[in-house]
C-alpha cells in the first residue's frame, strides 16, 4: 500500500494529537516498565478494560517485579487471576516471564526476534511492548486496530481468517508515526475502543474521518467483514456442594491440561442416564443424607457452554475421597482459585446458609 507523505503526516498528527488529549486514565499507562506494560496486555484480551483494572492493579502489587511472578508458586498466580478467565492466559505469562528472568537477567527483550520467541507473546502483544514500553515503530494489530483500518482504508478481507492479520500489519508499518509509535499505536487501540465501536461508530466525533473511505462512502457499519464463528457446543452438567458431618466440603482438581487446568470445582457430573447422586455416592465414597436444590445457570466459553444445576448436599463419609479430591473447611476454601461459575454456586451456597440462620 501506498500512501501519499501529506495524508500519512495528516493521519498521524489528527490520530496522535487526539488520543494524547483524548485517552483514558488508565493504571498501565502511567508506567512504561516493559513488564508491567505486558501483563496489561495479557490481562487486556479478550476481557473488557473496566473489568482489568483492579485485576492489573492487585497481581502488580502481589507481583511487582518478573522475579516476584516467575518465583510465585501456580496456585497463587491462578488465584490472583481468578474470575479473569482464559486461564492459559496467566500460566503462559508466568513461563514467558521465567524466561526473561532466566535468559535475560529479568529485562524483557526490545526487539521482535527476542520478544516474539517467549512463551504466549503473540506479534500483537510483541508490538505492543515494543511500541508502548520502548517507544519502538513496530506494528501491534488487534480487532480495534483491524476494525478501524479496514474502515479508513477499506479493506474488505476477511477478518477472521488469520492471514487478513499481515495486511493489517504492512498497513500499520506504512501509517506509523515514527516520531510517537507508542502513541499511534494506542492511539488507533483507543479509537476502535470508544470511538469506532462495531455498532453505531460515532463517526462524527472522529478524528481521522476526513481520512476514511467508508465514512465517505457512507458505510462504515459494513466493515469489517468477518465470518460467523462454528455453533458453540452445549454441555449439561450437575455441581454438588457437597459438605460431611465434620462441616468440611469436598472439592477437586481439575486436570493440569486443557479448560481452567489446575482450578478447584466442586464435584461435577455430566448429565447421563445415570442419577448423579448415585455416581456420586460410589465416586466420592459418602452417603446422602439430605439434598438442596442451590441454582441453574449458564456458562458461557468461546467455544462451548456449560448448562449447570447446582444443589446442596448434607453427607456422611464411608472412606476417602478419589486421588484428585479434598476435604476443606469454609476458611480453607478462601485461598483455593476458583473458576467463575464455582464462584457463583459458592456464593449460591452461603446466600443459603444465612438465610437458614436468620430463619
Amino acid at each position: 500500500m501506498n500512501f501519499h507523505y501529506q495524508y500519512k503526516k495528516q493521519f498521524q498528527q489528527a490520530l496522535v494529537q487526539w488520543f494524547i488529549r483524548e485517552k483514558r486514565d488508565l493504571p498501565w499507562r502511567h508506567t512504561h516498565d516493559p513488564y508491567k506494560i505486558w501483563v496489561s496486555e495479557v490481562m487486556l484480551q479478550q476481557t473488557r478494560v473496566d473489568t482489568v483494572i483492579p485485576y492489573y492493579n492487585r497481581f502488580i502489587e502481589e507481583f511487582p517485579t518478573p522475579e516476584d511472578l516467575a518465583q510465585a508458586p501456580e496456585e497463587k498466580l491462578l488465584k490472583q487471576w481468578e474470575g479473569l478467565g482464559y486461564y492459559s492466559r496467566a500460566r503462559n505469562l508466568q513461563a514467558g516471564v521465567r524466561e526473561v528472568v532466566e535468559k535475560y537477567s529479568s529485562t524483557v527483550p526490545d526487539n521482535r526476534p527476542e520478544i516474539i520467541k517467549l512463551k504466549g507473546v503473540g506479534p500483537y502483544t510483541a508490538g505492543a511492548i515494543l511500541s508502548i514500553a520502548y517507544n519502538k515503530a513496530e506494528h501491534a494489530v488487534d480487532g480495534n486496530v483491524m476494525r478501524v483500518l479496514s474502515r479508513v482504508l477499506l479493506i474488505k478481507e476477511d477478518i477472521a481468517l488469520p492471514k487478513t492479520k499481515k495486511i493489517f500489519e504492512q498497513a500499520v508499518m506504512e501509517l506509523i508515526d515514527p516520531a510517537y509509535p507508542s502513541e499511534f499505536n494506542q492511539g488507533l487501540m483507543e479509537l476502535g475502543a470508544l470511538i469506532c465501536t462495531p455498532t453505531s461508530p460515532k463517526c462524527l466525533l472522529c478524528p481521522v474521518r476526513e481520512f476514511c473511505t467508508a465514512f465517505q462512502e457512507g458505510r462504515p457499519e459494513e466493515l469489517p467483514i468477518k465470518t460467523k464463528k462454528t455453533k458453540m457446543k452445549d454441555l449439561f452438567y450437575d455441581v454438588f456442594v457437597v459438605q460431611n458431618e465434620k462441616k468440611k466440603f469436598l472439592l477437586e482438581k481439575r486436570p493440569g491440561k486443557g479448560l481452567l487446568a489446575n482450578m478447584w470445582q466442586f464435584p461435577m457430573v455430566e448429565k447421563s442416564t445415570t442419577p448423579s447422586e448415585g455416581f456420586l455416592a460410589d465416586s466420592y465414597n459418602v452417603d446422602l443424607v439430605s439434598r438442596e436444590r442451590l441454582l441453574s445457570f449458564k456458562h458461557i466459553f468461546s467455544h462451548l457452554t456449560w448448562n449447570m444445576e447446582s444443589y446442596y448436599l448434607k453427607v456422611e463419609q464411608n472412606g476417602k475421597p478419589t486421588e484428585s479430591s479434598v476435604w476443606f473447611t469454609e476458611e480453607e476454601i478462601k485461598a483455593l482459585p476458583l473458576p467463575v461459575p464455582m464462584q457463583k454456586i459458592w456464593a449460591a451456597w452461603k446466600e443459603t446458609e444465612a438465610k437458614h440462620k436468620h430463619a
